[in-house]
């Protein structure tokens, strides 16, 4: 007889789920009318706004996916506990493309390259453009490829979620082999994808920048983003069953652990970066840094050092810290807010050598997270909080039912 059969315990999601989701549909509803009106207003504000918006619940998206096809290989409760939580998150992905849709129209505004050349009064940037124009940067190209890796992650996402919710019934196939065989080649697609997404939306801001690391460095940031997203969601479902019983100190302790990993990554790969190019010392390639330590920009890259590791490095190196899921929430929430302003750090400095952080970049973001939450709520809503007849089930299903023995 399986665990869940023993304890009858209730997985449906708590009724809040649903409350969250409709005020969050209401708060997004409203922030997307004032961003309406400042894309008519300031439109080119708005399409920054709207790229930095994009890029950060994409990331928990993605990330949530690379984490669900990690834990797949790996095995452990700790993923089993949340792989609800990122299995709804990342079928996400269908909205997100819809999302997309507005950079189509919003190219001629963002990058440099899709702009009449002669308009360029740097010599050497406009002969640098004219090359890579008529071989990789075109606006065919950029939607082709866009349209690209989005199939990519929607296919990986449909095969996750089918196979998955084939185990809310009993007498499920055991699909872990499925799961694994998916899974390998899918974070192999993922890294190249992500790689890929970020030198086509955000370094190609600034075309005449290079970095061979670059595609790492927001890769990391959506693994990241998506532990921290998955620590939140479980602190609020933790007030309620069946999270209450399921969550285990071992499990909260797990993404503690987890966290601290991927902002060391983080850390290393941001300070590899800074000093391969501080080492190079060459022209084109320390522009990126010039434009972000100076002009009061500097302030938002010192924030970064100390809230996106050195403050969550020292409070998560605490056993006890990591195994309270009522404290990990609070560095969970910073780190989510550090990721807005790692990307916040990355693209408006391009467009601006003075820090100026504008309300659509406030507005924006808020507009798409608004709605981008209530389909994650829905998605949460919609399946049982744990695959109750999955293979690995027993693993979080056992400890609950040791405790009502």
């Amino acid at each position: 007889m399986s665990a869940v059969a023993k304890i009858n315990l209730d997985l449906t999601a708590p009724e809040v789920v649903k409350k969250i989701s409709q005020r969050s549909l209401v708060i997004g509803g409203v922030f997307a009318v004032i961003a309406v009106v400042l894309a008519f207003i300031h439109p080119d504000e708005f399409y920054r706004a709207y790229l930095l918006g994009f890029m950060c619940w994409l990331g928990v998206a993605l990330g949530s996916m690379a984490i669900l096809m990690i834990r797949h290989l790996t095995g452990g409760g700790w993923g089993t506990v949340i792989r609800r939580i990122l299995g709804a998150a990342m079928r996400t992905l269908p909205l997100l493309f819809a999302l997309f849709i507005p950079m189509f129209f919003g190219i001629h505004r963002l990058y440099i390259w899709a702009q009449p050349l002669g308009n360029i009064e740097d010599k050497h940037l406009r002969e640098h453009l004219v090359q890579i124009t008529q071989t990789y940067l075109t606006v065919n190209g950029f939607i082709i490829r866009a349209i690209f890796y989005f199939a990519v992650w929607n296919v990986l996402s449909f095969l996750l979620s089918k196979w998955s919710m084939q185990t809310d019934s009993p007498n499920a196939p055991d699909n872990s082999g499925r799961f694994k065989a998916v899974s390998g080649p899918g974070l192999i697609l993922y890294g190249f994808t992500i790689s890929f997404a970020a030198i086509d939306w955000i370094m190609s801001l600034d075309p005449s920048w290079i970095s061979t690391i670059f595609g790492l460095i927001i890769l990391i940031g959506e693994v990241l983003s998506a532990m921290c997203f998955a620590v939140v969601v479980e602190r609020i479902l933790f007030d309620y069953k069946p999270m209450s019983e399921m969550l285990k100190p071992d499990f909260v302790h797990d993404h503690g652990k987890w966290m601290l990993a991927f902002i060391m990554v983080w850390a290393y790969f941001n300070f590899s970066q800074w000093l391969i190019i501080w080492a190079g010392n060459l022209p084109a390639e320390i522009t990126f840094y010039m434009r972000r330590l100076n002009g009061g920009w500097g302030y938002i890259g010192m924030i970064l050092v100390l809230f996106h590791f050195v403050i969550p490095f020292a409070m998560l190196l605490s056993r006890p810290f990591k195994r309270n899921i009522r404290k990990l929430v609070w560095v969970a929430v910073l780190l989510l807010f550090m990721g807005y302003l790692d990307l916040l750090w990355i693209i408006e400095p391009t467009f601006s050598k003075t820090l100026a952080i504008t309300v659509a970049d406030v507005v924006v973001p808020i507009a798409i997270g608004g709605i981008w939450l209530w389909y994650f709520f829905r998605n949460l809503a919609s399946l049982p909080l744990l695959p109750a007849y999955d293979t690995d089930a027993h693993e979080v299903l056992q400890p609950a039912h040791d405790a009502h023995a």
